[in-house]
């Protein structure tokens, strides 16, 4: 048994049609970011995020802007591998106030109180993130960093539909090179556009009241080619689409089968073992060293993350007929549960 290819996307495309519900002609894949996600009604339904997370040579950061509907999510996170010093600060702003955003993958975006400020600015072919947090676990944080969006590469660009009435659009792009710095304090981690590398997850849509995700991630220099991995499942199975894709240099090959997830829901340091679900195509385990663990459980809103990063072996099959060989590559493998 094996699964349809997914429609291709080839025209820009509306996510929503004129009552906010999912535009049937959205429904694929792109490997360009073709679709506008003009999402509109469902009150209290909408979820938009664009999440960042850079591998630095000693460090790992990330920066998050999203909008919940009923409140605004902003968080920052950083981890030193060596040390596993780990901190996160997030804020919440209820209901909102004045944060709007974007309706296209590449657009700038910003948030600013006295407590944190993160501003992604899109100009030619650059996001230029900067942020700044006067109290970051007792230090002062600041990072500015340009992240190239090159012209030729492909990226992940899909629609998942549940339903006309949830749905979600998520764009996942890779292997975008990164340079500048962050400080922490007296210190500074500097980035290199040759080895260090960012990855963009947007999301736009309207989601169900309860959901449960996987996410596997990595964007990695690897024996000299640029490699990044985007693993999803759960959330996706049973649609006829799915989020999973290789990037080799720039060129995507896309994933039709749905990947199965195995770990130890007890244990989330245990090895994990993704694989395609009809094929050998994606054969791959993932050993952590480290486990984030974020909660929000308020009385209408639980959110649970475990989020390990570690290393990804294995083997994955290209469109090409190349078997791509992984060794010890980093990256981050997650399971979400949110009712929100």
């Amino acid at each position: 048994m094996k699964q349809h290819a997914e429609k291709e996307i080839l025209q820009p495309t509306l996510l929503c049609d004129k009552k906010g519900n999912l535009n049937p002609a959205a429904i694929g894949f792109a490997r360009k970011p073709l679709i506008n996600s003009n999402l509109s009604g469902h009150i209290m339904r909408k979820k938009k995020w664009n999440y960042w997370c850079v591998y630095g040579d000693e460090i790992l950061f990330s920066a998050t802007i999203s909008h919940l509907d009923y409140a605004a999510v902003c968080f920052v996170y950083f981890l030193e591998y060596e040390t596993q010093r780990y901190f996160e600060k997030t804020i919440t702003i209820p209901l909102g106030g004045k944060l709007k955003m974007p309706s296209q993958v590449l657009e700038s975006v910003s948030f600013k109180n006295s407590e944190m400020m993160i501003d992604q600015l899109f100009i030619q072919n650059e996001t230029h993130l900067s942020v700044s947090i006067p109290n970051f676990d007792g230090d002062v944080l600041r990072a500015k960093l340009i992240i190239q969006h090159p012209p030729t590469d492909e990226t992940l660009n899909v629609v998942i539909p549940w339903n006309r009435k949830t749905f979600q659009f998520t764009g996942k792009h890779h292997i975008l090179p990164t340079s500048g710095f962050v400080t922490i304090g007296t210190r500074r981690f500097n980035f290199s556009a040759e080895e260090n590398f960012a990855v963009l997850d947007y999301g736009r849509g309207i989601w169900p009241r309860e959901a449960l995700w996987n996410w596997g991630m990595a964007s990695q220099r690897v024996r000299g080619r640029r490699i990044g991995l985007n693993l999803g499942g759960k959330w996706t199975d049973g649609t006829g689409m799915t989020e999973n894709a290789i990037f080799v240099d720039g060129k995507m090959t896309k994933i039709h089968e749905d990947l199965l997830f195995q770990y130890d829901s007890e244990d989330y340091m245990q090895r994990w073992k993704v694989k395609t679900k009809f094929s050998n195509q994606v054969s791959l385990t993932f050993s952590p060293f480290f486990e984030r663990v974020a909660q929000t459980n308020a009385k209408l809103v639980k959110s649970e993350v475990h989020q390990l990063f570690g290393y990804y072996d294995g083997s994955i099959l290209l469109d090409n007929g190349e078997t791509l060989v992984i060794q010890q590559m980093l990256g981050g493998i997650e399971e979400h549960r949110a009712k929100w």
